[in-house]
C-alpha cells in the first residue's frame, strides 16, 4: 500500500512541479511555462487578493516539491521544473498595469534576468535543493518588478 501511495504523490509532484506538464514542453519549457503564467497572472490580475493568495501557493509549492522532483529526476535543477517561472513570472507583473507594452517589455525582461543570472542570483542557483531551483526566479521576478514600476513611474504611465 505504501508504494501506491509514493507513487501517487511522485505524479503529483510531477504535475505540479511541472506546472500541469508544460515543463515537458519540447520546445523551450521555462519560457513555455512563463507564457502560461502570464496568462494565468492576467486571469487574476482583477482580484488582487486572489492573485497574491495564488502567488503564496505556488511559490510556497514551488520550494517543496521542487526539492523532490530533483530526486526524482536525479538531478539538479531539471529543465522540466518550471514552478519556479511561474512563481517568478507572477511576481514580476504583480501590481502593474496590463497593456501591451508592459506586459511584453515585462515578460522579455523577466526572461533576461532568468536566463543572465544578474547577481547575487547566480549565487542563489548554487544553493541546495528546492530553494536552489526557486530562488533565482523569485530573485528575477523581483528584480523585473522594480525595474518595472521604475520605468513606468518614469515614463509617467501611472
Amino acid at each position: 500500500m505504501k508504494g501506491l501511495r509514493s507513487m501517487a504523490s511522485d505524479r503529483w509532484v510531477k504535475m505540479l512541479s511541472t506546472f500541469f506538464y508544460v515543463g515537458y514542453s519540447p520546445v523551450a519549457p521555462g519560457s513555455m511555462a512563463s507564457v502560461v503564467a502570464v496568462l494565468m497572472s492576467f486571469c487574476l490580475q482583477a482580484n488582487l487578493l486572489m492573485y497574491i493568495a495564488v502567488l503564496i501557493v505556488v511559490t510556497i509549492a514551488g520550494f517543496f516539491i521542487s526539492d523532490r522532483m530533483e530526486s526524482l529526476e536525479g538531478q539538479k535543477d531539471p529543465s522540466c521544473i518550471v514552478i519556479d517561472e511561474v512563481s517568478g513570472v507572477m511576481i514580476a507583473f504583480l501590481g502593474l498595469p496590463w497593456n501591451w507594452p508592459v506586459v511584453i517589455t515585462t515578460f522579455f525582461l523577466f526572461r533576461a534576468f532568468d536566463m543572465f543570472k544578474v547577481y547575487p542570483v547566480n549565487k542563489l542557483e548554487g544553493m541546495k535543493g528546492g530553494v536552489g531551483v526557486m530562488m533565482d526566479d523569485v530573485v528575477a521576478g523581483i528584480y523585473t518588478n522594480l525595474v518595472m514600476q521604475v520605468a513606468i513611474r518614469f515614463a509617467g504611465i501611472v
